[in-house]
């Protein structure tokens, strides 16, 4: 995958959300195609139009257990008058040489099983004798223990007009037409269908493979215990979720100490299976911020990382480039586990869904009433607050307070909640744009 790199701006520039999101995307090209077996391509974007080559179903079929018979047969019947007819054999599903059922005929037949010919209609089992005091699957059971072709008769006292319980040939999809268009995201329904059409394999965007690391020397291992000044690396475990919820192929490696060396080691050793970085951690202005004191130093044939001020509350600083031979996207996040979180769902996600080659990678966004008031919001910087947004009432509730480092209310909430740059409050009742995660 080759991208042009981008032009280094000044370093006192502040960039707005959109000016970073569209420089990142521009430089973003969609994986190219593979053929996947069908199980590897859920959660792939197809990139074919996929047309019908075999009618489903294939052929007329019951859908129920019970007689297939003509429908003139059967006109009369009624519970005190039933019409009685000779049984010519069985007919289960699979079945390849069918009995013909001619005048005063019936065939027992399973669900599934062809319609034979003569027949134009099948009697549900439960409107016959042979329903009587057991349920249909017991009589069908015990018809087809029956040698095949045996005789005898049934009872029916109901009619069944032309059609009835009959699934037509076709009568799902016909032959020809479009089944699935070029650009469908795969899911459990699509890849059933696209298994009823015979086909083996499919043509698809692969699921991008996002490799998700954190720094930090005072970053442990959940499950170990914590040692003065040590924290828990949760960042790389959200990340990793967020990054698989967006439908991504995610990786972590963990948490790297603030070490120059060990960092751009590290970072090498996952090119060879990422179509994406994203480190957390590193990126301000700190005497041991390692992310960005190892990628703004690259030389030219290592690729090039930018790091950024951007007018946003919570995230900042951010970071992005293009590194390694084959020039692979790297996104440099926050630290703070709201600004790193928030900084995925803005930047990362719409990466991702770019790389699939989905026609829209952003969120939708929605307008709810703030039934709290929002102060402070800081001028010149659009602010992202957690809340909780009920789609029903049209309505969001701030969830917790602006702090990047409040986790909890993040794990809480489900939506942002977005104040523009040029807003510093926001009165109780007023509209605000919400962005609806999950």
């Amino acid at each position: 995958m080759n991208h042009a790199t981008g032009q280094t701006s000044h370093p006192d520039r502040v960039w707005s959300v959109a000016e970073h999101l569209d420089d990142v995307l521009s430089k973003i090209a969609p994986l190219d195609p593979i053929e996947l077996q069908l199980l590897d391509a859920q959660g792939c974007v197809l990139v074919e139009d996929v047309t019908v080559t075999v009618p489903l179903p294939p052929f007329d079929n019951s859908s129920m257990d019970g007689y297939a018979v003509r429908a003139a047969d059967v006109a009369q019947a009624t519970e005190a008058a039933p019409v009685t007819l000779t049984v010519i054999g069985d007919v289960a599903a699979g079945s390849g040489e069918l009995p013909e059922v001619g005048p005063g005929q019936a065939a027992r037949i399973m669900t599934g099983a062809p319609l034979p010919p003569g027949a134009e209609a099948v009697v549900p089992v439960e409107w016959t004798d042979g329903g009587a005091g057991a349920g249909p699957a017991a009589t069908m059971r015990a018809a087809s223990a029956a040698p095949e072709g045996a005789g005898g008769e049934v009872r029916i006292h109901r009619p069944a007009p032309a059609g009835a319980h009959v699934r037509a040939r076709g009568s799902d999809v016909t032959q020809g037409e479009l089944a699935l268009r070029t650009g469908t995201l795969l899911g459990p329904s699509q890849i059933g269908l696209l298994a009823a059409l015979g086909r083996g394999t499919v043509r698809v965007r692969p699921r991008p493979r996002v490799v998700v690391l954190s720094t930090g020397s005072e970053l442990v291992q959940p499950g170990e215990a914590l040692g003065p000044g040590q924290i828990h690396d949760s960042n790389s475990f959200q990340l990793t979720a967020a990054a698989r919820a967006a439908g991504a192929l995610a990786y972590r490696v963990g948490a790297v100490a603030d070490d120059a060396e060990t960092l751009r080691a590290t970072l090498e050793d996952q090119l060879i299976r990422a179509d994406v970085l994203v480190t957390s951690g590193g990126v301000s202005v700190g005497a041991y911020d390692v992310v960005k004191e190892t990628l703004a130093g690259l030389s030219a044939e290592e690729g090039k990382v930018e790091f950024r001020k951007l007018a946003m509350q919570p995230g900042k600083p951010q970071g992005f480039g293009l590194i390694g031979p084959d020039r692979i996207p790297l996104l440099a996040l926050p630290g703070n586990p709201v600004s790193s979180y928030v900084s995925f769902e803005l930047f990362v996600r719409p990466v991702i869904r770019a790389l699939m080659g989905l026609p829209d990678v952003h969120r939708p966004t929605a307008t709810a009433r703030c039934t709290a008031a929002l102060a402070s919001s800081p001028k010149g910087k659009r602010q992202f607050l957690r809340g909780s947004y009920d789609a029903e009432a049209g309505t969001v509730t701030p969830v917790g307070g602006a702090g990047s480092h409040l986790i909890k209310a993040m794990a809480h909430a489900n939506a942002l909640i977005v104040v523009p740059e040029d807003t510093t409050e926001v009165p109780e009742g007023a509209d605000v744009d919400v962005v609806p995660l999950g």
